[in-house]
This record gives C-alpha cells, structure tokens and sequence, in this order.
C-alpha cells in the first residue's frame, strides 16, 4: 500500500513538473517575439551604457518554434569606425537550455559582413571593449572569494563551446584590420560545419600579396572534441600577416594540426588533452638570429590540469622537434603560497641526433659537427613567490661515451694553437690581432702580473678553476635579481663564457648566440679540449681592454707604459674593473685625473676580498692607496680641468724592466 502510495506521489511530480514544462514551452512560443525583442533591447541599453557603442539591429523575428532571423546588426562606437556589420544571420537555438539560462546553438547561417579593427589618431575602434565594463564601486565588507581555476575553466570553456552550432554555414565575412596606415584583410570566402566536417576557405590580403588558407577536418562542439588542419592551398608556405610590418617578426608554416581529444570534468579537476603539431615553421627576428630559424616538424602531446587552486601541464606531456623529445612539466599553485614550477626531461638519446635536430638558422657554429655517444638532461626549477631566496635551480647532463668527433664551424681546438682573431662590434668586423708569439704584444700566462690574473679572477669568475663553465648558484641568484627587478639586471657570464663569445661569436645580443655560447661551453669545458690555464692566457689576449685596445700587451702600455709583468696591485685592480665596460673607461676619473670615490671604494671592495682569500698579503698593500696615474695614450681620453705635459717612460726602460721580470720567471 505505502509502495503505490510512493508510486502515484511521483506520477502526480513528474506529471506537474511536465506540465509546468509544457506551460513554460507554450508561454514561450505566444511570446517569444516579445521575448527576443524584450533581449535586444537589454542588449543595446548594455552596449550603450558600459561600452559607449550603439548596437543596431533593423529586424529580428522567430522562424518556427527555434529559428531566430536578423538583418541589418551593426556595433558602433561613439566617434569611431563601425567595428561590427552582419548583413544576414539565422540560427536556431536549444529552447530548453535557454529556458534553464544557458544558451546554446543548434545551427548558424550568417552573409555578408565584417569585424573591423581600427586604431588611427583618434584612437581605437575597439578600446572600449578591452576595459571592464563599468560598474558602481562597492566597498567591500567581506572578503573576496577564492577563485576555482577548474570550476571557472571549465565553465568558460563549455559557454563558449555552447555558443558553436553543430551546423554551420558562413559566406562572404572578413576581418578587417587597419593599425596607423598597415592595412590586412582576411575574407572568409565559405566555411561549412556539417555532421561534423568542417571545411573554409580564407583569402589574406597583405599590400599586393595575397594568400589562400584552407582549415579542414573534425569539430564536435557537444561532444568536445575537434581534429583541424590550417594549410595553405597551393605548396608555399603560410606567412602570418601583420606581424611582419608591425614587430618585425617573420613568421610562417606549411601546416598546423589542432586535435582536442578530452575536455573533462573529473574528481573536481578540469582534464583538458590532445595534439598540437607543426610543419617546417620558419621565425625571423632581429633579436633571435641573424637568419631564417627552421624547425622540420614539431609536436605537442598536450595534457592540462586545472585544479581548485592550481594550473599544470602534466608530465605525462610530450614535446618532439624533429628527432628531440622531451617531457615537460609546468605548475601554477596558489593553495598556501604562489609558487612556480618548471621541469624538463630528455631521455638518453644519440647525441648525433640532437646536433641533426637543432633549428636551422639558430646553431650555425654547430652546423657540419659530428658526434659519438649518447646523453640525458634533466632540468628543475621552483620558485616561491613569497620565499625568493628559496629558489631551487638544478640542471643535469648525464654522458654515456659522449665525443665530439668533428668540430662545425667552431673549431674550438683552434685555442690550443696561433690563431688570428678579429673582433666583431655592431656588425663591423675589427683589425687582426694574431694570438700567438708573432704578435709582439702576445703575452704568455707567466709574464702577466700575478696581481692581475688574481684580480680578474676575483671580479670576473672567482671559481674558473672547479668549475665546468657555469656556476649553478650564479644562475640562481641571477634568476633571483632578475625576477625582483622585473628585467635582466644581473648575468651569470664566467670567463669560460666570456672567451667563447669573443673567440667563436659575435657581440649580436640575440637568443640563437646565447644558446651558442652555452652549447660550445658545455662542450669546451667538458671534453678536456684545452686546459684551463690556456683558456686563461687566451682571454687575457684578446679581450678588449679599451677603444681599439685588445689583449694585455696592448693594454698595459695603453694606460701604464710598461709591461703586464710589472703592474702594481693597485693598477691591476683598476685594469680588473673595467673589463666589464672598457670603452667607458674614462668616466671613473674626474677632471683632475684621479679616480673618482665610487671607483675607488669599488677597488678598495676587490683588494679587501683578495685579502681575506688569501690572494694577497698585507705586505702587497703597502704603498697602495687605490689611486692610479694613467701615463700612456689612453690619458689623453681622459677630459682634464687643463691639458698638462704626461711623463712617459722611455722604451729602453720598458725594455729593461720587461727582461728582468723574464729573468724572474
């Protein structure tokens, strides 16, 4: 009794809640004109209030039960170029979605019409419209509640697959961009989405150029998931419009593959996974190298997480550029404090094939090397917003019978004999200046002042003789600076890398001879190719020490007029400090010839750190007062209160001098 009792309460529900369905249904079909001309008006009082625009549509009306027709919508800024102008658009609507307040649409046909993008000297077209819309300030007298990154992903990812019909058909549409005068036009010639196929066919119109860009393939908006392919139709390559004139930045592919396999809400975390691929991508920028950089192929196997308190890309993700793969993992976390992480993993591979796989363009040095043996690297990195100095870098290479076996364009074993080096300064190559003892300035290690090489080491690369080119906790703290000050105020540059950029690179200041330089130092000081002490000797002849002054020989008699052997302590401790920026030399001294107190106390800084390692005695100090008196031509650059006449030592004193300091050797 109390079962059918149980039965006919729920028959009598269900037989409500249908009606009240059926009711809601009927209400909307007598009035869903009302309804919808009711909608546009909320819509234009919106646009016109926080926007400052005008939305106009001539007609709308239903067609059917669903169908929804509109002519004539235009969206016009105040005092602005028409942003928005569709001709014709009919679609269809899920009615009973809208009726629970999510919109959703079953199909879409739209015609003749444009987005046009505007930003002249009046300003921009769109300007509004990247603002918040305006809203009354409320003071707020609770606090802000902690946003969901999975619960508010997941809701803006499913509205805006909601507002994609399963059936779609779109004629005659362009985007319309106009930037001061750099004028692009894409036209969406015809783009049809049925039973989940989609094909399109865009025109690009860039100045005189013109392309045509096919996307094809797989959208299932309901179900979410997508597999899509951008080409173009003939064999060139696609070359991104805009970008070009605006950035400088060229940038083109034969083919992108988007594959979007799972968008998935599970345990409370929003799974998002799928495929991103790429075919012979080409970028040119001043600032990345010199030429075209090429990768052959790439692709990305694509796994996201987003939790209630955090953002990450997993580790079962997979990255491949050519015969390169590696697994990469990344962290957004905001559950006690902010915290970043990164992480990389590449497998043990031959190293031939990580030379092979390297973008074209971007190793140029490395172009022609051959290698045996194989390799893996692992890269950690974590960084605690609220716990700076706790910042964990850690980066391993792990070898397996790894040889260079032929060298490419940088023969670095040329170090180990007499080379001719020729500087490199904003693109202008420099005199000849032979590394060798046909140069009469060449200056082997033992001739140089050992207050010198002391001082150099101190201000340059304290630890040149243990490590192997870098200095992990250098990156580290250059990676702490770098982050507080929001730019690259500090480097982590040792002496290893010093002398590979000045032997083997330019002085270009672009991403492809950084990744160089790191490259040949890991090779250079790993493969015992030459000795520290050479690399040592090599840097001191041939760095540049001042306008036009390159090695020690000439820098020795440029400011002092003797030989590298007998420089004072206080002299090889001014030489020490202008290393970093020795065409600026003259601006430590005042009008008087003497140091300034900034460079003084700097010098006083080194000299009291020699000290306390041991570098020095208390008995090299005597007579030192931090000053130094320029005798040779670079004096004369120096800008003096009057010129005076400069004493200058003769040559055969020098002379003197220098054989007796080799008697002391």
């Amino acid at each position: 009794m109390q079962k059918k009792r149980i039965k006919k309460i729920a028959l009598i529900t269900l037989g409500s809640l249908a009606g009240l369905m059926l009711l809601g249904l009927l209400c909307f079909f007598i009035f869903r004109n009302a309804i919808l001309e009711q909608t546009l008006e909320k819509a234009a009082a919106k646009m016109e209030r926080d926007y400052n625009t005008t939305l106009t549509v001539k007609d709308a009306h239903f067609e059917g039960f669903s169908g929804i027709a509109m002519q004539g919508i235009t969206l016009v800024p105040h005092n602005a170029d028409t942003l928005l102008s569709i001709e014709t658009l009919t679609t269809k609507i899920n009615v009973s979605r809208l009726l629970t307040g999510d919109l959703q649409l079953g199909g879409l046909d739209m015609k003749n019409g444009y987005i046009q993008l505007v930003r002249n000297s009046k300003g921009k077209n769109f300007d509004a419209f990247l603002k918040p819309a305006k809203k009354e300030i409320k003071e707020e007298t609770e606090p802000r509640e902690k946003v969901n990154y999975a619960k508010k992903a997941y809701r803006l990812l499913t509205r805006m697959l909601n507002l994609v019909p399963t059936d779609m058909t779109l004629q005659n549409l362009s985007l319309r961009l106009d930037d001061m005068g750099r004028k692009v036009r894409i036209n969406l010639e015809n783009l049809k989405l049925e039973d989940k196929q989609l094909t399109s066919v865009f025109g690009v119109h860039e100045g005189d150029r013109l392309q045509k860009w096919n996307v094809e393939g797989m959208a299932d908006p309901r179900n979410r998931q997508a597999d899509l392919r951008f080409f173009n139709s003939d064999t060139s390559r696609i070359e991104l419009p805009y970008i070009t004139t605006r950035y400088n930045l060229k940038s083109g592919f034969d083919a992108i593959r988007l594959k979007v396999d799972n968008i998935d809400m599970d345990g409370g975390e929003l799974h998002i996974d799928g495929v991103a691929s790429v075919e012979d991508f080409m970028v040119n920028h001043p600032k990345i190298a010199k030429k075209d950089v090429v990768i052959d192929s790439a692709r990305f196997d694509y796994h996201f997480l987003f939790g209630s308190d955090f953002m990450a890309l997993d580790s079962s993700s997979v990255v491949q550029f050519n015969k390169v793969k590696f697994s990469p993992f990344a962290k957004y976390s905001v559950e006690q404090d902010t915290v970043y992480q990164l992480q990389a993993k590449i497998p043990d591979m031959k190293a031939q094939d990580f030379i092979t796989s390297l973008p074209k363009g971007l190793f140029a040095n490395f172009e022609g090397m051959e290698a045996e043996g194989t390799f893996s690297y692992d890269l950690v990195f974590e960084y605690n917003k609220n716990k700076p100095k706790e910042l964990v870098f850690d980066s391993n290479l792990t070898k397996n019978g790894l040889k260079i076996t032929k060298y490419g364009e940088a023969n670095l074993a040329k170090l180990n004999g007499a080379f001719t080096y020729r500087a490199i300064d904003n693109g202008v190559r420099q005199r000849a200046v032979v590394v060798g003892p046909e140069n009469p300035d060449y200056t082997p290690l033992e001739l140089i002042s050992p207050y010198l090489v002391n001082a150099v080491l101190t201000s340059e690369d304290p630890s040149f003789y243990r490590h192997s080119g870098f200095i992990t906790e250098a990156f580290r703290q250059s990676i702490i600076k770098n982050i507080k000050t929001k730019k690259f105020a500090r480097g982590a540059s040792t002496i290893s890398m010093q002398l590979v950029k000045n032997a083997f690179l330019t002085r270009e200041k672009t991403l492809s001879r950084k990744l160089e330089e790191i490259l040949l130092v890991y090779i250079l000081e790993n493969n015992r190719i030459v000795s520290k002490q050479r690399m040592l000797e090599v840097y001191f002849n041939i760095i540049e020490w001042g306008p036009d002054v390159y090695g020690i020989g000439e820098a020795s008699q440029y400011y002092f007029q003797k030989p590298p052997l007998l420089l004072s302590l206080d002299e090889s401790i001014y030489l020490a400090s202008i290393v970093p920026r020795p065409k600026s030399f003259m601006w430590q001294f005042n009008d008087e010839g003497d140091l300034k107190p900034h460079a003084a106390r700097h010098n006083k800084f080194i000299m009291d750190i020699m000290l306390r390692r041991g570098l020095i005695n208390p008995e090299d100090t005597i007579a030192q007062d931090g000053q130094v008196f320029l005798t040779g031509p670079g004096r004369n650059r120096l800008r003096l209160k009057e010129a005076e006449p400069v004493q200058m030592d003769s040559v055969e004193v020098d002379k003197f001098f220098f054989n007796l300091g080799n008697m002391a050797y």
